[in-house]
């Protein structure tokens, strides 16, 4: 079975344990997997109602987006996990074996690749949530501004689990190629994020 078919109590439990996969990656695509489900929810409770009928085009887009969001972050739980195992191996291999450096460079790209993915999606969600947050009902609003902030919360905890690898590889151009995409990333979105859930408080106040 894998982490992302185990009930939530396991999982948590899981990632609680020794073991070193579910980590931080997978608990980050998780979190952004849960904020896509509150935009499905939020669109589908507002969807067919006549006082949002100018968004009907717009209300299937958002939660066709979020729906598939939501199966890819499910799937990178177990992809974050999957990614790490050939890491922690190359890291057992004899300093002095011949291959060992090539081994770890290869296995590090590996293990950057999924907490990358977790960061676009995590910013994809948020942007589905700025989206949302004028064209859904009053009576879910407040899932709106969860959402944004599930992504906005995944998307500091992708970033740092790219980090954590880039820098240790010897392949600088690289390694500063996805340090750049986190930099940009991070400075866009963490500021739609934070507009989202201030207008929804500002809603609220």
């Amino acid at each position: 079975m894998t982490f992302a078919e185990t009930d939530i109590k396991t999982f948590c439990a899981d990632l609680a344990s020794k073991q070193a996969t579910p980590g931080g990656g997978g608990a980050s695509a998780l979190a952004a997997a849960l904020g896509a489900a509150l935009c499905s929810m939020a669109g589908s409770l507002t969807v067919g109602k006549p006082k949002f009928a100018e968004y009907e085009s717009e209300l299937g887009e958002i939660l066709d987006e979020a729906g598939a969001l939501r199966e890819k972050l499910v799937a990178l739980i177990d992809g974050d996990a999957q990614a790490f195992e050939p890491l922690s191996r190359a890291y057992s291999l004899p300093k002095d074996a011949p291959s060992r450096d090539e081994e770890l460079e290869r296995c590090l790209r590996l293990a950057a690749d999924a907490p990358m993915q977790v960061l676009r999606c995590a910013c994809d969600g948020i942007e589905l949530h700025r989206r949302l947050s004028d064209k859904c009902s009053a009576l879910v609003i407040s899932d709106v501004a969860t959402g944004a902030v599930m992504c906005w919360g995944a998307m500091y905890g992708a970033a740092v689990n790219v980090r954590v690898n880039t820098r240790l590889m010897k392949d600088r151009e690289y390694a500063d190629r996805l340090d750049r995409e986190v930099d940009e990333l991070m400075q866009k979105y963490w500021k739609i994020a934070e507009a989202t859930y201030e207008k929804v408080w500002s809603k609220l106040s």
